[in-house]
């Protein structure tokens, strides 16, 4: 029978000490070789992965939303993906609908040619290649075949979440997003309400998760899944219910036991299914879930496990969820204002800068945001603080391939930014001091 060895260096090692260690190495003999073997799903490299991780209830499955199996969730979905993310989002509502009919003008006229055509090529050797006037993907080539002119509809455009904190607005369409999985199920209309967990995935960024109440984006580095508490029909109807009775009896079974409330006052009133989402939500945050299985969450979908306090989760939870949701409704936090007295009064961004000591911010040559407490840089999203993302995405940027600027400044409301900034640290030092006070996790008596 063969035999695999494996061996490995510290990830973070540069591209220049992994050749210096195979010169030293100078014979696979001196290298230090483990053998590997899969586990029963199939995974071969499982350093730090924890087996327990199987036992708790799955978050959500293919299989659960074939109808097949059991999870908490029903359905979810990643975020969408334009694969023409600087036509498809801008900052400035005007100019995403500018940019959006010039590309369908451009496409129609494309079809318009390739309609009247006898003998048709090869749609690579026949399509304008021409990046500032259309963003081709394999999607809307298949468009194109077909014939298909595509219309602008205002009710298309709709507020997005680009990035953690980052509101953007996006061409909702399908023929326009290359792929918006099971968005239209989650947010089907300009006028549908719903509540998601934005859950990162993937080996590249450490697992976290923002709740949402707009489109989400993929995201960068292994994308997203998206788990909503409500799922709809196409038309906006037939509003459900996403956490499953599955998963609802499940945590009755467990803490409203007739034994368990003979015990526990406070478990005296009915678990509902917001309680479970709220639960959820408050659990992926734990310091000691995250790190005891930050292996198995970069591979898979999260497992929830049943904490001792099924309360005092779901009701940090909530107050999570409503921090982050709402974050532009958050009073601000009270930072220095230093002017320069040599430059007149600005409010206008165009990429803002943290000193290195990560007290203050310079928000353009009139304004430096002083007194930034360093608390803030413990709520972290992937390998940035809430506050790390709010600095790089709101910046002017121009796509080196389309020409297509997205300006974040708002005439309408000139100290958008300025108040961003502030609510994004109050909202940090709160969910720091949220996620400090969760109740204790015994991952020994967590299973499921």
């Amino acid at each position: 029978m063969a035999k695999i060895y494996y061996a490995r260096v510290d990830e973070f090692w540069r591209k220049e000490r992994k050749y210096d260690f195979l010169e030293q190495q100078a014979h696979r003999g001196q290298v230090a070789w483990q053998p590997v073997a899969p586990d029963r799903k199939y995974t071969w490299l499982t350093e730090g992965m924890q087996a327990g991780f199987d036992d708790f209830l799955p978050m959500g499955t293919k299989e659960a939303k074939a109808g097949k199996g059991n999870a908490i969730f029903a359905n979810y979905g990643r975020g969408v993906a334009t694969t023409r993310d600087a036509w498809a989002y801008n900052f400035d509502r005007q100019q995403l609908v500018q940019n959006i009919q010039r590309l369908i003008e451009v496409y129609n006229d494309q079809v318009s040619r390739w309609t009247k055509l006898e003998r048709k090529p090869k749609v690579d050797d026949f399509v304008l290649n021409d990046s500032t006037k259309i963003s081709w993907s394999e999607g809307l080539k298949i468009t194109l075949n077909r014939g298909t002119y595509l219309s602008f509809h205002e009710t298309n455009v709709r507020t997005s979440l680009y990035r953690p904190f980052t509101r953007n607005y996006i061409y909702f369409d399908k023929y326009l997003n290359e792929r918006r999985y099971q968005m239209p199920a989650i947010f089907p209309t300009y006028e549908t309400k719903n509540t998601v967990i934005w859950l990162k995935v993937g080996t590249e960024w450490p697992m976290f998760a923002l709740m949402v109440n707009k489109i989400p984006d993929l995201l960068p580095q292994g994308g997203s899944q998206c788990f909503p508490f409500y799922t709809y029909d196409e038309d906006g109807s037939n509003r459900r219910e996403n956490i499953t009775d599955w998963a609802l009896a499940q945590f009755w079974a467990r803490y409203q036991t007739a034994e368990v409330l003979e015990t526990s006052a406070v478990l005296s009133r009915e678990i509902t299914k917001w309680d479970i989402f709220h639960y959820v939500y408050a659990l992926l945050h734990h310091p000691t879930y995250r790190t005891t299985y930050a292996a198995n969450l970069r591979r898979e979908l999260p497992r929830i496990p049943f904490a001792e306090d099924f309360w005092g989760f779901a009701q940090a939870g909530a107050r999570l969820a409503e921090l982050h949701v709402n974050y532009e409704q958050q009073p601000e936090y009270p930072l220095k204002f230093i002017e320069n007295p040599d430059e007149p009064l600005n409010w206008r961004v165009e990429k803002m800068r943290l000193s290195k000591d990560q007290t203050q911010i310079k928000y353009n040559d009139f304004l430096t945001l002083a007194g930034i407490p360093p608390e803030v840089f413990e709520y972290k999203l992937g390998n940035r603080s809430a506050l790390d993302w709010v600095i790089d995405q709101y910046r002017v940027s121009t796509d080196p391939r389309s020409g297509i600027v997205n300006d974040p400044n708002n005439l309408d409301d000139e100290q958008y930014i300025v108040r961003l900034i502030g609510q994004v640290i109050t909202v940090s030092l709160e969910t720091v001091k949220i996620v400090n006070d969760l109740p204790e996790l015994n991952l020994d008596m967590a299973e499921g």
